[in-house]
């Protein structure tokens, strides 16, 4: 633990903030210190209370007891138009943002005052200049990329002249280099605009690369403080989690931090596979999946799939890799159901299944877990129970009734199964944290014994902990036979547990590498759309 030390005093402190919703202790006793010319990181896994806390500073949750000072001064913020007052502004882990409306409309939304379009487009603009925000006043929300969104959330934010800004999970849907984006651009404010920054993440990489001082928080309250400079991954990790956690899938992260890779490469738990045992897969058995010369172009004109074929063998792990925005969503879509194709085919152990039809997929044996849980993967107004039963549903109902006794046995087995922390079934999927969240999502998949599992960025916006046990459940789901499509951005993610890897450019595979000849310099190459191995032949 440390005391504070620096001469500025603080710009906003908490005195023993609590909040509970019901039973459960969101956050308790909880202190808290934002000064100007900080970035100050607020690190937990998944459920730890962060967002709950940040939620009270931003007056969009009232404490049950405790203090907030700006200044000095106690203060109640009743609502964010309160916040704002007193110079807080909020970046959100989810967008707040309506998608039909332009960016300079979004920005405006809740300014009081009549609304000027020029003068808010040149605000846009103006900020957008200063801090390299480079954003379009008259685009279409929907139209724009994650990374895009995200700058228009903090062009917003900027707009209205915050001394303190809160970023909850901000770079959950961004790639690495939008991420490193947005820390340049706060490093840029912070030092010249002498802003009190608060970093919620549960991502150890950028905590220790953005921040000067982290609070770990755990179940709802404060397990350690320390200085940046002074902090250590394997021990930030046990205390996120509260005991040792296999780093394999966050070392690629630390790449550049030497004394962060020696200690993760010395880490007892994270044991190297014994030689000799990747998977393999008979070459002479019908795959599990077939996508054989899929076109597809969207609702624009513009291609989405472009002659893609690739093949899933049973018990296999197959990795996609590429920059976003290469066909990765497309193949997605196309395999639950939700595209029709152009052309091609998809076969499923050799059975051709319609493109396009409500069902079909699901029916021949695809199981998909979507890249964003809230829009596609789970009904959050929905009970935990409910959301489980939705790939069995047949089979819980008689005589066109819904049999609530084998709904609940069907949660209460699942729950276990997987570990899903909850008050129990009748509980409400959007009071559960994002980990348990993609638990849900992911028990609902495996619970109908697919033969293919589609897991598209199954990992995004999750902590260590939960990152560990996802990685877990998908070489679990392989062991069993399972042919697993695993589609994401992040390359650690890929390179710890595909057993095999295609490269994804432009709506086509442009590369291939078994396990053994992974390769990330020809890697980088083939996801910019080159490759020097043919080049040279």
């Amino acid at each position: 633990m440390i005391d504070d030390f620096r001469l500025e005093p603080p710009v906003l402190e908490l005195d023993s903030l609590t909040k509970r919703f019901g039973s459960v202790v969101a956050c308790e006793d909880v202190d808290l210190t934002l000064r100007a010319g900080e970035i100050h990181g607020i690190l937990g896994e998944n459920g730890a209370g962060k967002s709950t806390l940040m939620r009270m500073i931003f007056g969009l949750v009232d404490p049950d007891q405790g203090v907030i000072r700006i200044d000095g001064q106690a203060t109640r913020i009743a609502d964010p138009s309160d916040a704002v007052r007193l110079g807080i502004g909020m970046v959100h882990q989810h967008y707040s943002l309506v998608d039909a409306l332009t960016v300079w409309e979004n920005v405006a939304l809740g300014e009081v005052g009549p609304l000027n379009p020029d003068k808010t487009k040149a605000r846009v603009r103006r900020i957008s200049w200063r801090y390299g925000l480079s954003v379009d006043p008259d685009a279409t929300v929907r139209d724009l990329s994650a990374g895009i969104r995200q700058r228009v959330e903090i062009i917003k934010c900027l707009g209205r002249r915050p001394r303190v800004i809160i970023l909850d999970e901000p770079t959950s849907a961004l790639t690495p280099a939008e991420s490193q984006y947005l820390f340049d651009v706060l490093l840029t404010g912070v030092r010249t605009q002498g802003w009190a920054v608060a970093l919620v993440s549960h991502k150890l990489d950028e905590i220790l690369r953005a921040t000067d001082r982290i609070t770990v928080m755990r179940q709802g309250g404060v397990v350690d403080r320390l200085l940046t400079t002074e902090a250590r991954v394997p021990s930030l990790a046990r205390a996120m989690v509260g005991r040792p956690v296999p780093l394999r899938t966050v070392t690629a992260a630390f790449e550049r931090d030497q004394v962060a890779r020696d200690l993760l490469d010395a880490d007892p738990m994270d044991e190297e596979e014994p030689e000799g045992q990747t998977a393999e897969t008979d070459a002479t058995a019908i795959p599990v999946l077939q996508v054989e010369d899929a076109s597809v172009k969207g609702a624009d004109g513009r291609v989405l799939l472009d002659g893609l074929s690739l093949a899933v063998g049973a018990g296999e792990i197959v990795g996609v890799a590429g920059v976003e925005g290469n066909g990765q969503t497309a193949l997605a879509d196309l395999l639950a159901g939700l595209l029709r194709l152009d052309d091609g085919t998809v076969f499923v152990k050799g059975r051709r299944v319609p493109t396009g039809v409500a069902g079909a997929m699901t029916g021949a044996g695809i199981a998909v877990v979507p890249a964003d849980r809230h829009r596609a993967g789970c009904v959050l107004d929905m009970t935990v129970a409910e959301n489980l039963m939705i790939p069995a549903m047949q089979k819980m109902r008689r005589w066109g009734l819904l049999r609530l006794d084998s709904i609940r046995r069907n949660a209460l087995r699942l729950i276990d199964e997987y570990d899903i922390r909850t008050s129990g079934p009748e509980a409400s999927l959007g009071d559960l944290s994002g980990g348990n969240q993609q638990r849900t999502v992911i028990a609902r998949a495996l619970s109908a014994s697919p033969e293919v599992m589609v897991a598209h960025q199954p990992t995004r916006g999750l902590d260590v902990g939960a990152i560990e046990y996802v990685g877990d459940r998908i070489r679990q789901a392989a062991d069993r036979g399972i042919g697993v499509l695993l589609l994401s951005t992040d390359l650690r993610e890929i390179l710890s547990l595909a057993d095999r890897l295609v490269v994804l450019h432009r709506g086509c595979i442009v590369g291939e590498m078994p396990r053994d000849q992974f390769d990330l310099p020809r890697l980088g190459l083939l996801m910019g759309g080159t490759d020097e191995e043919e080049k040279a032949s």
